[in-house]
């Protein structure tokens, strides 16, 4: 099985004859399947860096694999304290409680009690029922989202789940997770660049986006920000139908969405519906949870889940509801939006509805809607749950070389290289408006203008004025030092969301992701000192000469790109925006303690800490370059000329070398970004 090429399955699957009606339908007649070419006079304008010849104006897409989708007996549990496994107190405490014999369910919680039910290419399954029923927990669950604490038999053309599933399955969060600072068509291009096959031509990738923009409605909105927070941007319906194309460029055979209405007006979740059902046709699997929709938006789907309290209530045709239930005698006594009535029983609010008084019998003491609930649950079990088993293992298997090719795990569609290049101009166009803020323009600016002008043309002709020098080396030192850490700080705990989704749906190597991230940053991190110390070198009297301004540069920088790296591994250790800037501080506050101004003569039992402080290293590196022990100062005073060596400023540095410092410094900025990112794998918690 591991030998099996994609290709060799594909080839296979051609051959074969098609077993579902839907399949056969016109790819030119599908969401995300036209044939056509957009207009390539505006392909050209567009994109003029793409040669577009007539005879390559027609791109065959394949269709999306089919997934027959068959859940028997899902069951899923956490435990009542999901913190207290992070406590290792509390985790012994367990141990000893579970050795007592304390009984499984005070431990754990079920949220899933017991769900089956089969979804086909072509269908849209709704999964229904009150906030907290289970509908995002089963939705993730059947995604691959969750595998830890589930009981019950899922399987893909009658094969369990494997991560060669990753990039078969779309999953749309309720949230939708997109960069604000990108335009739609920049959105979908960066995923369609990164995530479709290597075979497929620039001038086709572009026109798999083009279709996808207009089969979904956002040519208004194409050249409009994404927004989010306080950046305006596009509606929510034109962010949730961004976020279902940003899935559906690749195709996906399981398409899944969470809550894909909530915050829409009518006419916007109409629309959408109306798409997805489109994509349905195109042969793909759909399944959504949903609250409460509109009683058109109901009968688009064609089965339905009904969940309550964890339990399943009801399974099947959407259109076979009040059929259904009216067998169970709960009839609406008032015109009732079928959603309604449907959740109306689920929670056991039975106010406007016929109920068979034979519930309640034997029941006086339980509360009428807990009867209810009970009852509509033991009904499913007696009537609908053996049909549906029954029909799961009736029915027929999934074609071989369907099964075959479910199991064929999809290789990179990029190099190493090429996703780094795509990654880091999306990084790049995502931070630019950081890179650039004019805000951090001024600070760095000002503060050097400020430093010159307090520092003006200073000296080191005594003992005074060269204390007053080294206290500049140090304030720009600690500038530094802290302007990077805390640039750095937020960047991972900012995009973990990002990151966690791209990284489940396998669209690239975690390793690129950090590269492009660290090296775009390191533009700032190198630009803004650059500009600063262009100001303050020569307005405080630094050595004018052409050898010892640039080694002062490249010492500032290399304070300032060690900086970074410990600033991301604090970020990508913590992953919490809150907690991120706690622990900086703290720690730059210990560096800043131990840098070697404030105190020179630590401790022996206390010296420990300075070695681990790259804030020691870059002040005394800065020392070296600006400074020489032999140079004479004080030489208008009573005793004589002096060697700088020979200043109380410099009793623990030795002038000469450098290259101690500037090694450690480099091993420094290495290992600080080697531990950041074995911390954002094991954070992210993503496997290759």
């Amino acid at each position: 099985m591991e030998n099996l090429r994609e290709d060799e399955i594909e080839d296979n699957m051609s051959m074969s004859p098609p077993s579902v009606g839907s399949m056969q339908i016109a790819g030119s007649n599908g969401f995300g399947h036209s044939m056509e070419f957009m207009s390539q006079a505006y392909l050209h304008n567009r994109y003029p860096e793409i040669d577009i010849q007539v005879e390559d104006s027609t791109f065959n897409q394949d269709p999306p694999l089919p997934v027959y989708l068959k859940f028997e007996d899902v069951e899923f549990k956490v435990r009542n304290s999901q913190v207290a496994s992070k406590n290792p107190v509390k985790t012994m405490v367990s141990k000893v409680a579970t050795q007592n014999n304390v009984e499984e369910k005070n431990k754990y919680k079920k949220i899933l009690k017991g769900i089956t039910g089969s979804i086909g290419p072509g269908e849209i399954l709704a999964l229904m029922g009150p906030s907290g029923s289970g509908k995002t927990t089963l939705l993730r669950v059947v995604g691959g989202r969750l595998l830890d604490n589930v009981k019950g038999k899922i399987t893909y053309n009658d094969v369990p789940y494997s991560p060669a599933l990753k990039r078969r399955i779309g999953f749309v969060t309720q949230e939708d997770v997109l960069f604000p600072q990108l335009t739609v068509e920049e959105t979908l291009i960066f995923s369609a660049f990164l995530r479709l096959p290597t075979n497929m031509s620039k001038q086709q990738k572009y026109a798999r986006v083009e279709n996808t923009v207009k089969d979904l409605g956002l040519e208004r909105c194409r050249h409009t920000k994404i927004g989010g927070g306080y950046l305006k941007g596009i509606s929510g319906g034109e962010r949730k139908r961004t976020s279902i194309g940003y899935e559906i460029l690749v195709d996906p055979s399981l398409l899944l969405l969470d809550e894909p209405t909530s915050g829409l007006d009518s006419t916007s979740a109409n629309k959408l519906l109306l798409t997805l059902q489109g994509l349905a046709k195109a042969g793909r699997t759909i399944i959504t949870t949903i609250h409460q929709p509109s009683s058109r938006i109901f009968h688009m789907f064609d089965k339905l889940l009904l969940i309550s309290e964890g339990h399943p209530v009801y399974y099947g045709k959407a259109r076979d509801t009040n059929e259904y239930f009216s067998s169970l005698r709960f009839i609406p006594e008032i015109p009732m939006n079928p959603a309604e009535f449907l959740l109306d029983l689920a929670t056991g609010q039975v106010n406007d509805i016929s109920v068979p008084q034979d519930i309640f019998k034997d029941q006086e003491s339980t509360d009428p809607s807990t009867a209810v609930i009970k009852y509509v649950q033991l009904k499913y079990k007696d009537i609908l749950e053996p049909k549906e088993k029954q029909e799961n293992h009736r029915g027929a298997n999934t074609p071989k070389h369907l099964q075959l090719a479910i199991q064929v795990k999809k290789e990179w569609t990029l190099s190493w290289l090429d996703q780094f290049i795509i990654l880091y101009k999306r990084t790049f166009r995502a931070r630019c408006k950081d890179y650039f803020d004019i805000l951090r323009l001024v600070q760095a600016i000002g503060i050097a203008l400020l430093l010159g002008l307090l520092w003006w043309k200073s000296s080191t002709d005594t003992e005074a004025q060269l204390r007053d020098q080294v206290g500049l080396m140090f304030y720009i030192c600690i500038f530094w030092t802290s302007s990077c850490i805390f640039g750095a700080v937020y960047v991972f705990p900012f995009e973990k969301v990002y990151l966690r989704k791209e990284r489940v749906a396998d669209m690239y190597r975690l390793s690129v992701y950090y590269a492009s991230s660290t090296l775009c940053d390191m533009v700032a991190h190198v630009l803004y000192p650059t500009f600063f110390m262009l100001i303050v070198y020569f307005m405080a009297g630094f050595k004018s000469t052409v050898a010892c301004f640039f080694l002062t540069l490249f010492a500032v920088l290399l304070i300032a790109v060690t900086s970074q790296g410990a600033g991301e591994l604090f970020g990508a250790a913590v992953m919490s925006i809150q907690r991120a800037g706690m622990v900086a501080s703290l720690i730059l506050m210990l560096f800043l303690l131990t840098g070697g101004y404030y105190v020179q003569h630590i401790p022996k039992f206390m010296q420990w800490l300075k070695y681990m402080s790259f804030m020691y290293y870059g002040f005394r590196l800065l020392l070296k370059v600006q400074y020489s022990g032999d140079e004479l100062y004080e030489c208008e005073s009573e005793d004589g000329c002096k060697t700088l060596q020979s200043s109380p400023s410099f009793d623990t540095v030795n002038l000469n070398g450098g290259l101690t410092e500037v090694w450690v410094l480099l091993a420094m900025a290495l290992c600080f970004r080697v531990f950041a990112y074995f911390c954002l794998r094991r954070r992210i918690d993503i496997s290759n």
